[in-house]
């Protein structure tokens, strides 16, 4: 984009990537609508930042994303850039997972961009959309697959958008490897607690996988890529002027993409051979 100071709107804006892209965002200059839940959130964020305004928007809520743009509104002419951030990890065997708790991954991490999109779409003519999508997106993998379904989806439903759209706005994908975010150790807590209330049966049934993989999570968050590099793909994307529908952030995510190429059956058996590993 032409180096000016924009005026960019985000989601999920409270912590991790959304948090530091905001204040990395705003002490470039920028005008950045950070998009929260609650008030704590909202003081403490626009306190680092003269140019950070907090917004309260819950992306499940109708009524909460008009009120948001309307508050947008009054006080924008326009977006340069909206950032669909905000999103949640529903993990579990697809056999027990509550299909609620399936709603609810898609309601945040799908609908809710799509939600927030079509109401902004008077602020949004020759401007961009970035969705911070996932690695996951590229691959099922087992018991986090309500996440990669919605991230999958959300690419499908924007890649969509982009082709359909007439008002010259570019859509961009960034698909980050695992971050270290609060996102996994939220979903790893939820997991816990979900699976203390299924039947003596099903833990059997399981147990030993779900311990396997929250394990996993567990040491992936641990080795997982630092915020700041996602926040720099996200900065360059804003600033390229011609930039790519996708891009990786990450090794894990360029191994997930190449994994995705293969049939289905190769790659399913060599999932299965790291997740036995990985015991």
């Amino acid at each position: 984009m032409e180096k000016r100071n924009l005026t960019i709107f985000i989601t999920g804006a409270s912590s991790g990537i959304g948090r530091e892209t905001a204040i990395r965002l705003a002490k470039e200059g920028h005008k950045v609508f950070a998009g929260i839940r609650r008030k704590i959130d909202k003081e403490e964020i626009e306190n680092l930042n003269e140019n950070i305004q907090g917004v309260y928007i819950d992306v499940t809520n109708a009524a909460s994303i008009e009120k948001a743009f309307w508050f947008v509104m009054k006080n924008a002419k326009s977006l340069d850039v909206l950032i669909n951030n905000a999103g949640i990890a529903v993990g579990g065997p697809v056999e027990l997972i509550d299909v609620k708790k399936l709603k609810e991954q898609f309601d945040v991490n799908t609908f809710g961009a799509v939600a927030v999109v079509q109401k902004f779409m008077p602020l949004l003519h020759n401007s961009r959309i970035i969705n911070i999508s996932s690695m996951a997106a590229s691959g099922v993998f087992p018991f986090v697959a309500p996440y990669c379904a919605s991230k999958r989806a959300l690419d499908i439903l924007f890649n969509s958008f982009a082709l359909e759209n007439k008002d010259n706005i570019k859509v961009i994908s960034i698909k980050p490897s695992s971050v270290k975010t609060p996102i996994w150790n939220k979903s790893v807590k939820k997991a816990r607690e979900y699976f203390t209330n299924i039947s003596e049966e099903a833990k059997n049934k399981y147990e030993k996988q779900l311990l396997s993989i929250e394990k996993k999570a567990l040491e992936n968050n641990e080795n997982a890529i630092e915020t700041y590099f996602v926040v720099d793909k996200i900065i360059k994307v804003i600033n390229c002027k011609n930039p790519k529908p996708s891009y990786n952030v990450g090794n894990q995510a360029v191994v997930a993409e190449w994994l995705s190429r293969l049939p289905l059956s190769i790659s399913n058996r060599l999932i299965i051979k790291f997740l036995n590993s990985s015991k």
